[in-house]
């Protein structure tokens, strides 16, 4: 293997070619027990890669134990020899070669403990020794000429802060000065000596302390609470922080010396302070180090190949797999997985730090840092640092601008009138208002992750310039998909659009597509037929104007489909639905793979209602009253656990009091609007019928809290919504699909649930009432109470004839 091979699996697998040019020289020892000596030394990445790229440049360190060389190395052959072997070379000083046991370092240098001794002349006796002290004005000594002080260093602090702020506790200080510098009273001397020479370094000017333990003692003294002891502030940013970077003469806090560290980063070209520098030594920021592909490694939790945010004992857990620790948010109060926030230092969970919200500081919808979800306050609110929140140079507002340009929001803008201007740099009249809903969403940066979607830039590119005109027609001409159907729900939104039913068009579509596909022609006419005079023209009877459920859609396509299968099978026995005789009916209905064994039924009776068909008979299912068992204890259980339990979102207590107590489907719960809830003399009623239904206390409270606080949940287009239960889509409700899921993880059995609230409904009101006040049919009304062996009519018939022998 080559230099420039080792080189490069010096990056990839250091470990591992350390380990391999161990066992060229030492045979002694076995791979695994070396493998294990160079992972205890080795350390981390950067180590590793840097000790593996020494023994590649130069494998004769193994040998000959002679430096220039990594303190690594020498860690390395120490640790080696002590595990036994005996081709390896000990590091060997530099300058009278003796074998080294434990290492002293200047630069890349090794030296032994007498070699590596600094010398100097005395301050005391004048002759040139080792240095074995340095005095109170950092002047060297010998070890035969200490630099004694008998005061009691406590006593001396002591007299010092007694003359800044009189009633200072002397047993306080002494306390704070032996936590400054436990088991090291040289250096507790040192930073009395300081102190005495320059007393201000306790009321504001920390920041020119020699000694980092003095800006320690500073801290200690301060959370005593003792009178005079002011904590130094940065002298570059003036904020109060921990200041330990020297810097010029002086202590700086982390992020002032990493502004002074600055660099261009040689691939990104970002300014920021180095992380690492490449082979030739130019700089690379953080973010470039950790996506260098040299830099990934695979997650052990996903198997991805992926940035390292963790490393365990079993392997390397990527960012998005790393485990958090379970602590109480300082925004929401939840117990639960939390990072740190680098702006306050407090625990954030991961839906606060992602939670946006109208700051009560400056009203603006921000991210939030601080405060509640009841108050919660941005991040330029909670940390008004003009060196982290720099002004947007468009806008001028404050933001955390990671790179030069516009913030957030400028640039949502420029990228808007790119895609919606046409030739002449201007905005179709009927798009403005398009433009003017993306460009005030209130979260810039969802529009423009939405935007940067390949479909979505290409259609409103397309509109812009007038390829594409501004219809439905057009967009249905497009792929369908959930990307299509959300660009015209904003369109729709914003009144780009004229609204339309949309579970309409879908099943016209379907229709169109399952009758052109049959074989025969006489079966695709029958079809069309079927589909278009009966199924849609009924559908359309009974919505009455308004837009169709998705459950209506879907019991649409099962009788379409089943008038299809059962077209297939005859055309299979060489039959039509003209030719079918009773015999041949039933042996499709007894066969193995009948499939909407019902709803051929409806078919099979529309064809003979047609004198398509003639001599069969197929009996409709007469419906008998419910037929699964009903429990009123579980139905009233779950109502009294949603009427008083707090942990449940308002919106899905309210939705599921509406099945348990009024027999609401989640297709008319989905459709309710804050018209249908009214509010007169004190008094709150819904009106789920003909007639409103007074709400008892509980239930109103639940709605009036819906109307006030409902918000749509669409991000893009969002409009002022009429429903009571807003969906993801801007201007559309929550589908029924949506609200039945909702309710089935309440524990909620919805067929169930409602029969049992008909049930007992039905035993307790006529008919009539039941129809005008839940809003079903009459007919409905009347075969659940017969069902519940309520028959108001009989009832009635009895009281006359009790009057008539009276």
């Amino acid at each position: 293997m080559t230099t420039a091979d080792q080189l490069d699996r010096a990056v990839a697998d250091p470990i591992g070619l350390i380990t391999d040019l161990v066992a060229d020289v030492e045979k002694e020892l076995d791979a695994e027990r070396i493998r294990a000596v160079v992972t205890a030394v080795a350390g981390g990445r950067a180590k590793s890669r840097s000790l593996a790229k020494a023994l590649a440049t130069r494998p004769a360190l193994l040998t000959d134990g002679r430096s220039p060389a990594p303190r690594a190395i020498g860690d390395l052959l120490i640790e080696l020899r002590k595990a036994g072997a005996s081709a390896i070379a000990a590091p060997v000083c530099v300058e009278c070669g003796k074998k080294l046991r434990t290492l002293q370092r200047k630069g890349q240098d090794w030296y032994c403990s007498v070699c590596g001794q600094e010398r100097a002349e005395c301050t005391a006796c004048g002759n040139v020794r080792r240095v074995g002290f340095r005095d109170r004005k950092g002047l060297p000594r010998c070890k035969m000429c200490p630099d004694n002080d008998d005061r009691d260093p406590a006593a001396v602090v002591h007299e010092l802060i007694i003359a800044i702020g009189p009633g200072a506790d002397r047993d306080v200080i002494a306390e704070a000065l032996r936590r400054t510098a436990p088991n090291r009273p040289t250096y507790r001397q040192r930073l009395v000596w300081a102190l005495e020479e320059n007393p201000r370094l306790l009321t504001g000017e920390g920041f020119l302390a020699p000694h980092r333990a003095i800006l320690r003692f500073i801290d200690l003294l301060h959370e005593a609470g003792v009178a005079g002891i002011v904590r130094p502030a940065c002298p570059r940013c003036h904020r109060v922080v921990r200041i330990d970077k020297p810097l010029d003469g002086q202590r700086v806090c982390r992020n002032c010396i990493a502004k002074s560290r600055i660099e261009e980063c040689v691939r990104c070209g970002a300014r920021r302070e180095p992380a690492t520098r490449d082979a030739e030594g130019r700089p690379l920021c953080p973010s470039c180090l950790v996506k260098d592909p040299a830099n990934l490694e695979t997650c052990i939790v996903c198997g991805e190949s992926r940035m390292v945010s963790n490393r365990t004992a079993d392997g390397p857990i990527c960012p998005n797999c790393r485990p958090l620790p379970i602590l109480l948010c300082s925004i929401c109060g939840r117990t639960a997985p939390c990072m740190l926030s680098k702006l306050t230092g407090l625990p954030r969970c991961g839906g606060c730090d992602r939670r946006q919200g109208h700051c009560t500081v400056c009203g603006r919808m921000r991210g939030i840092h601080s405060g509640s979800t009841d108050a919660p306050v941005c991040g330029p609110c909670t940390t008004p640092d003009a060196e982290l929140w720099r002004p947007c140079p468009t806008c001028g507002q404050a933001e955390r601008l990671h790179a030069p340009g516009p913030c957030p929001r400028c640039s949502l803008k420029q990228r808007l009138h790119e895609l919606l201007a046409d030739d002449t740099g201007s905005i179709n009249p009927k798009l403005q208002s398009l433009h003017d809903a993306l460009a005030d969403t209130e979260r810039a940066g969802t529009a423009m992750r939405w935007l940067s979607k390949g479909i979505v830039s290409t259609v409103l590119s397309d509109l812009g310039s007038g390829r594409r005109p501004l219809a439905h027609e057009a967009l249905d001409e497009l792929p369908e998909g959930k990307v299509v159907e959300h660009i015209r729900s904003v369109l729709v939104a914003t009144g780009v659009l004229p609204q339309r039913d949309e579970q309409m068009v879908r099943l016209e579509r379907h229709v169109k597509d399952l009758v052109s596909s049959h074989a025969t022609a006489e079966g695709r006419k029958i079809l069309h037929r079927y589909a278009t005079w009966h199924l849609l023209r009924r559908l359309r009877r009974r919505s009455r104007g308004k837009e169709i459920t998705h459950y209506q859609l879907a019991g649409a396509r099962q009788h379409l489909r089943a008038a299809v299968h059962l077209l297939d099978w005859l055309e299979d026995q060489n039959l039509s639905i003209a030719t079918c005789r009773q015999a041949d009916l039933e042996r499709w209905m007894t066969s193995d793979d009948i499939r909407h064994r019902r709803e051929a039924g409806h078919f099979v009776r529309w064809a003979l209602s047609q004198k398509i068909a003639r001599d069969l008979s197929f009996p409709a299912e007469r419906w008998n009253g419910p037929s699964q068992a009903m429990d009123d204890e579980v139905r009233w259980d779950t109502a009294r656990r949603l009427l008083h339990d707090d942990t449940v979102k308002p919106e899905d207590r309210l939705a599921g009091l509406l099945l348990l107590l009024y027999a609401q489907w989640p297709a008319a719960i989905s459709r309710l609007t804050i018209d249908h809830i009214e509010e007169t003399d004190g008094a709150v009623r819904i009106r789920l019928g003909a007639v409103p239904v007074e709400l008892p206390a509980p239930v109103a409270d639940l709605a009036l809290q819906q109307v006030a606080v409902r918000r749509s949940h669409a991000v893009l287009g969002r409009t002022e919504s009429p429903w009571l239960f807003p969906g993801g889509q801007p201007g559309r409700p929550i589908s029924a699909w949506a609200m039945g899921e909702r309710l089935r993880k309440l524990g909620i059995r919805l067929a169930e649930a409602r029969s049992t609230t008909l049930f007992q409904l039905a035993t307790e009101l006529p008919a009539a009432v039941l129809a005008r006040t839940l809003g079903i049919d009459i007919t409905v009304a009347v075969k659940w109470q017969r069902a519940a062996a309520g028959d108001w009519g009989a009832y009635a018939a009895e009281v006359s004839r009790r009057h008539h022998d009276v």
